[in-house]
């Protein structure tokens, strides 16, 4: 924390200065650019701004590795600044708000410059085409810009990139299969997130070394080009986002053994899942959602030991019994998405989820399917046609953070045991038949940040602790037998204060048992299940016969009243009695006194 002391420029014998992530704020001090000492300067993760300004010296400056990221600085590089740091081997200006253009001296006279990390700010304008003198550049990053035109020519020049990274910006064009053959020793490729239209070049099998692919979000199109079967140390492969369309077939997956991630929904992909792709035993994450693909899995997918991520919703894929036996057996296998397929299927029977012994979460929304809803875990159910209630085995799968059951033909009460489910965070039962009241487990939920349970027939006052008072109207819509303050349909007395049939559990948060309309106070084996009881309120009802010396037992009861009854039999005079008022008693002219005073009352009166 604090300024940077320009006298750290004069340490004739400091060579390396790394004082990164250190809070540090005002601007840099020129001085450290000048020193004729300092090689290595990394004041990275602080929050240090204002802009670089014209320097000149007459001495070229030491400095080999500059390390200016995820500060505030702004402005532009000056030229002039770069013209004394011949020696200069490494550059990163990242995660800043440099604006401007790519300054085009910042090859100039530097023979042993590497690396250059421009990434994550706002520079606009073409890339400059002297770029193409940085010979020796190994590494190029410049994503999250506002750079446009066409990538040029001359960049492909630099045969020793092994890094090109240039996504999200407004780069247009095509990929010219001469200029990209050039690139040989590149390793990682993204240009994601432009709009670059056309083909993958057949030259992009010639470039033996490539791991990493990333064209997502683009505009180009036609169909995946055989030659990425020759890419053989590909590890991951992200095409999503774009207008490829064609047969899977076309690329040998078996000749990609090192491929870990494979992404390729959104496109307009035809055809079956290629038995190829089984050979891929390294992959992690294979997401083929959005396409027009079709059939069902092999049994091979088995294969796939290290697969954890799998998306197929959104295509045509039938037989959601088989697909679903199959997938059983990948035992890693944490995500599953297959929504939007299996058109109008039965549901299969709850053995077929034996085996899924890693699954977290499974995606199966908008199949229509029809049929009982079985006992297993779920993520997302909605839009479909299941019958029946849910089940209350549900409250078992403590790891759910997302319950979706909206939009299906579910009835009966909402499971008290979804207050088990303690890491919940949306929980959207809306648009079915549920009955009877919100239990108050829910309030247990601390984590819920989203409820939806409109449209359906619920009733009686909705809960107010936990997280219930930050969710809005819209969450509880559609049902005119529920009545809040808050809500045009205000609770009665009745409302708020329910008759014998209604279960204590809906106060279990505040402990308050309230009867209504009894005839008689429960039994001493009934009251010494409340022994936190904090509130009993029996006023105005026609209770008979004596107080339980049960009562005496609750220690915590500081709030009583069994008023307007016709009670009999002396007071109690033990446990909180003593701390009651006489208006708690009134209305009994069968009960006798005296009404009793704790000793810490007198004391304190």
């Amino acid at each position: 924390m604090g300024h940077i002391s320009p006298s750290l420029g004069n340490l004739t014998s400091l060579l390396r200065l790394n004082i990164s992530g250190n809070s540090l704020f005002g601007g840099l001090p020129p001085e450290l650019l000048l020193s004729s000492s300092i090689t290595v300067l990394d004041v990275s993760f602080n929050k240090l701004i204002g802009e670089f300004h014209e320097l000149q010296s007459t001495t070229d400056s030491m400095m080999k590795v500059i390390n200016i990221s995820s500060n505030l600085f702004t402005g532009y590089f000056p030229s002039t600044t770069l013209g004394i740091m011949k020696n200069l081997a490494a550059l990163n200006m990242s995660n800043n708000s440099f604006t401007g253009q790519i300054p085009r001296t910042l090859c100039v006279d530097k023979p042993f410059f590497e690396v250059l990390d421009l990434s994550y700010n706002q520079f606009h304008g073409r890339i400059p085409l002297e770029l193409g003198n940085c010979s020796g550049l190994r590494l190029l990053k410049a994503g999250q810009n506002q750079l446009s035109g066409t990538l040029p020519a001359e960049l492909f020049n630099i045969n020793s990139l092994e890094y090109l990274s240039l996504p999200n910006n407004n780069l247009q064009g095509t990929l010219d299969p001469e200029h990209v053959v050039k690139l040989s020793k590149l390793i990682i490729l993204d240009l994601g997130g432009n709009g670059l239209n056309g083909k993958i070049p057949d030259s992009i099998g010639q470039l033996k070394r490539l791991e990493e692919l990333h064209l997502d979000y683009t505009n180009m199109s036609g169909e995946l080009p055989s030659a990425l079967s020759n890419c053989s140390n590909l590890t991951t492969l992200i095409l999503k986002g774009n207008n490829f369309q064609g047969k899977l077939t076309n690329v040998n997956f078996a000749t990609l053994a090192n491929l870990k991630f494979l992404d390729f929904r959104s496109n307009k992909l035809t055809g079956t899942i290629p038995e190829s792709l089984y050979s891929c035993s390294n992959l992690i994450a294979l997401r083929l959602s959005y396409n027009n693909l079709h059939g069902s899995l092999s049994s091979r997918i088995n294969n796939l030991k290290s697969l954890k991520l799998l998306a197929l919703s959104h295509n045509n894929f039938t037989n959601i019994t088989n697909m679903l036996q199959i997938l059983s057996s990948s035992t890693n296998l944490r995500l599953l998405i297959m929504g939007g397929n299996f058109k109008h299927e039965i549901m299969p029977d709850y053995d077929t989820f034996y085996g899924f012994k890693n699954l977290m979460g499974l995606s199966m929304n908008d199949c229509s399917l029809y049929g009982n809803l079985p006992k297993w875990i779920v993520l997302n159910l909605g839009y479909n046609k299941f019958t029946g209630v849910i089940p209350p085995k549900i409250g078992q799968l403590k790891s759910l953070l997302t319950l979706n059951m909206s939009f299906n033909n579910l009835y009966g009460e909402i499971p008290k045991s979804i207050g088990n489910l303690v890491n919940l965070q949306v929980l959207d039962l809306s648009y079915n038949n549920l009955t009877s009241a919100i239990p108050s487990t829910l309030e247990m939920l601390h984590f819920l940040s989203e409820l939806n349970i409109s449209y359906n027939d619920l009733e009686g006052p909705i809960p107010t602790g936990g997280q219930f008072s930050t969710f809005p109207e819209s969450s509880f819509i559609g049902n005119p037998k529920l009545c809040s303050p808050t809500l045009v349909q205000h609770c009665s007395l009745a409302d708020s204060a329910p008759g014998p049939s209604i279960s204590t559990e809906h106060y279990i948060d505040k402990l308050i048992f309230a009867i209504a309309f009894g005839e008689a106070i429960p039994e001493e084996e009934a009251i010494s299940g409340y022994q936190n009881l904090q509130v009993l309120d029996l006023s105005n009802n026609h209770l008979t016969g004596e107080n339980p010396a049960a009562l005496e037992n609750l220690h915590f009861l500081f709030d009583f009243n069994i008023s307007n009854n016709d009670m009999e039999a002396p007071i109690p005079k033990g446990g909180q009695f003593c701390t009651f008022q006489n208006s708690s008693f009134i209305g009994n002219p069968r009960m006798s006194g005296p009404y009793a005073l704790c000793l810490t009352t007198i004391v304190l009166q």
